[in-house]
């Protein structure tokens, strides 16, 4: 705005200028009568152009302002189930005694027995990680006290299967009896048991992504058909967390990349789903 004002008066002085070089000689009081209106008009009109400038300023402002305060936010959904590709069996035998040498004697016994059982499912030495053995002396525990009641020595080995094969490992998972059958103390509880795995998530992210966001704006199209507007730019935008599940699970299982919720554990399942939502916020326009 200054250098428009600046601008005006350049020009009056430019006129006046102009006036004294072409040699006319004017009236000392017409002079005097146009020196004052000419800056009067050129003043007046710098005032009347900086306040239209100024009103479709302000008026640009309220209408981005209101724009602003309208928007929708919509979730898309997108699901897919998936396969496993690799599974991690954990199994862990244990023997009890009063002789050292006994119990190691036979936790070696179990150690082959476990193995043999392996190589009658299929399972190549390759895919097959034989742990350290690990020995408690329970009178040597200094929590333990005297425990007269039981047996002294727990010797104790995990065998553990890797293989890519997860259909040979859910059938040998099945045969599991045969090791009770053979005397074999199998140890459960948390950390045993068939994990089966799916390490494809990070080639499904992308297509998913776009899925997930085509569905949402495809939410924001009838809601804005249905309020009378159409819907504009995108104003936040938030891809969500992937979930991976038992495909057999509920909609609400799962939570963050490798985990899950509901009744069952999504690594007992060799079939997962794959679950994301994305949430985006769309101004609405008239």
């Amino acid at each position: 705005m200054p250098g428009l004002l600046f601008g005006c008066v350049d020009r009056q002085i430019t006129v006046l200028h102009s006036a004294s070089v072409a040699g006319e000689e004017l009236p000392l009081d017409e002079m005097q009568g146009e020196s004052r209106l000419i800056p009067a008009a050129v003043l007046g009109g710098c005032l009347l152009l900086g306040l239209v400038i100024g009103g479709w300023v302000l008026g640009s402002q309220i209408k981005e302002t209101r724009l602003a305060d309208r928007y929708v936010t919509v979730k898309g959904l997108v699901e897919r189930t998936v396969k496993s590709d690799s599974a991690i069996w954990p199994v862990t035998f244990k023997e009890t005694g009063n002789d050292l040498q006994q119990v190691y004697a036979k936790s070696e016994e179990d150690r082959a027995a476990v193995l043999k059982f392996f190589a009658a499912q299929g399972i190549t030495e390759q895919e097959i990680t034989v742990g350290q053995i690990q020995v408690t002396d329970k009178q040597a525990n200094e929590y333990g006290g005297n425990n007269a009641g039981g047996p002294r020595y727990i010797v104790q080995q995990t065998v553990t299967v890797s293989s890519n094969d997860v259909d040979k490992i859910a059938k040998a998972g099945q045969k599991t009896a045969q090791l009770l059958q053979a005397g074999i103390i199998v140890v459960g509880g948390y950390g045993q048991g068939i994990r089966y795995v799916f390490n494809g998530l990070n080639a499904l992210k992308p297509d998913m992504i776009t899925e997930a966001t085509k569905n949402a704006r495809a939410s924001a199209d009838r809601f804005a058909a249905d309020s009378g507007s159409a819907v504009g730019s995108i104003r936040s935008a938030n891809q969500g967390v992937f979930s991976i599940s038992a495909a057999d699970a509920g909609s609400g299982a799962g939570s963050g990349e490798e985990g899950g919720g509901g009744g069952q554990s999504p690594d007992a399942s060799i079939m997962k789903k794959v679950r994301v939502v994305a949430t985006v916020d769309y101004y609405l326009v008239k």
